[in-house]
C-alpha cells in the first residue's frame, strides 16, 4: 500500500459544506432563521468537525501509530480508527471503563475493531488522570503503544485541531448570507475554540455541551491560546441541555428528534446534534434570539447507531431529573 497517495487523497482540501436553511416551527414561530452547516457531508468517510480536527494530526503523524482515547460511544474513537484503515497505520484506542473489557462490544466499539483499532479499556480514576504525565506513560505502557506513536488527545481536541476548525468558521463568514449566531455541540471544545475564531467580527459562536461537569469554559479557553497564542472571536457555552451526561437521553430529546426528522426527511444523530437542535429550539422559545436572528446549526456528523441511552448500556429512566432543561415552546 502507497501510504503516501493515500494520505494525500484522505487529507486534501475538501469544498465547503453545504449550509442548507429549513423552515421549523420550533424557530419560525420566534421569527428566528435557522440554517444547517451541513459538516455532515465535508468527507464520505469521516464526517464533520473529527475530519477538520483529525486531518492536520495525521498530517503531523506522518504515518506512525495513533493513540488516542475515549468513552464507550466515541464518535471520535471511531473517527480515528476509520482513518487508520484508510492510511494503513496501525490504531490504539484506550477506552473509558475497564468494566466494559467483559461485556460484548457495542457496535461503536465494534466498528473500532472491525476497522483495526486495538482497544485497550482502563478504569475511570485513571483516565480522569491521563492527561498527567506520569499516568499517559502508564497507560502507553499498558496499552503496547510503540515507542514512536503520535498521541491524539480525547476527542481530537489540541491545537493543531483548533487551527483546522477555524476553516469552518471561515467558511460561515464568506457563506454569502447573514449570520448572526453559529452553533455546535460540545464534548471537549475543540470545534466551538476553532469555529469562534474563523467567524470574525459581528458572528457569535455558541457552544452546547452534551455532557455535565462545567468544565468546557475553560477547556475552550485554554485551546485558543494553545492554538492563537490567547482569546479569538466572541463566544458563549450553553450547559443545560446535557440530559444528564454523554450519551444520554430522554424520551423528549427523542420525541424532539424524531419530530425535526419526520418534518425534514433528515436523519439527527442523537449524541450531539439531537442535543443542539432541542437546545436551540429552546433558546428560541425563551427569546435568546432576537427576531429576525439567523442561526447557523453545525451538523457535525450523520445519525449512526444510536445509544441504548446511556454509555454504559443501562437504559434510564423517564421520570423527570433535577435540572431537566427546558423544553422548546
Amino acid at each position: 500500500m502507497n501510504r503516501s497517495v493515500n494520505r494525500d487523497a484522505l487529507l486534501e482540501p475538501r469544498p465547503p459544506s453545504p449550509l442548507q436553511e429549513l423552515r421549523d416551527p420550533a424557530f419560525e414561530r420566534h421569527g428566528v432563521r435557522l440554517l444547517l452547516k451541513r459538516d455532515d457531508l465535508v468527507h464520505p468517510e469521516l464526517p464533520g468537525n473529527k475530519w477538520r480536527k483529525l486531518a492536520p494530526n495525521l498530517r503531523a503523524a506522518a504515518g506512525r501509530p495513533l493513540v488516542t482515547f475515549g468513552g464507550a460511544w466515541s464518535h471520535h474513537l471511531r473517527a480515528t480508527a476509520t482513518a487508520g484503515r484508510l492510511l494503513g497505520c496501525p490504531t490504539i484506542g484506550v477506552v473509558r471503563g475497564d468494566e466494559l473489557a467483559s461485556r460484548p462490544l457495542n457496535p461503536s466499539l465494534r466498528g473500532c475493531a472491525e476497522d483495526g483499532m486495538r482497544l485497550a479499556f482502563t478504569d475511570r480514576a485513571t483516565y480522569r488522570a491521563k492527561d498527567e504525565p506520569a499516568v499517559l506513560a502508564r497507560l502507553l505502557a499498558e496499552a503496547q503503544a510503540p515507542g514512536d506513536a503520535y498521541v491524539v488527545p480525547e476527542g481530537g481536541s489540541n491545537a493543531p485541531a483548533v487551527r483546522g476548525c477555524a476553516e469552518l468558521g471561515r467558511e460561515l463568514r464568506d457563506a454569502g448570507t447573514r449570520i448572526d449566531v453559529a452553533a455546535v455541540a460540545c464534548g471537549t471544545g475543540g470545534t466551538l475554540a476553532g469555529l469562534a475564531a474563523g467567524l470574525g467580527p459581528g458572528r457569535r459562536a455558541l457552544g452546547l455541551a452534551v455532557l455535565r461537569g462545567g468544565f468546557l469554559g475553560g477547556a475552550v479557553r485554554e485551546l485558543q491560546v494553545r492554538a492563537f497564542g490567547g482569546p479569538r472571536g466572541s463566544w458563549d457555552m450553553e450547559e443545560r441541555f446535557h440530559f444528564g451526561g454523554y450519551a444520554r437521553s430522554a424520551p423528549e430529546l427523542e420525541d424532539f428528534a424524531a419530530g425535526f426528522e419526520q418534518r425534514h426527511g433528515l436523519a439527527v444523530e442523537r449524541i450531539y446534534v439531537a442535543k443542539l437542535l432541542y437546545g436551540l429550539a429552546a433558546l428560541a422559545a425563551e427569546g435568546a434570539f432576537s427576531p429576525g436572528s439567523a442561526v447557523a446549526a453545525v451538523v457535525t456528523g450523520p445519525a449512526t447507531a444510536r445509544p441504548p441511552t446511556s454509555e454504559g448500556g443501562t437504559a434510564l429512566s423517564g421520570r423527570p431529573r433535577p435540572g431537566r432543561p427546558p423544553g422548546p415552546g
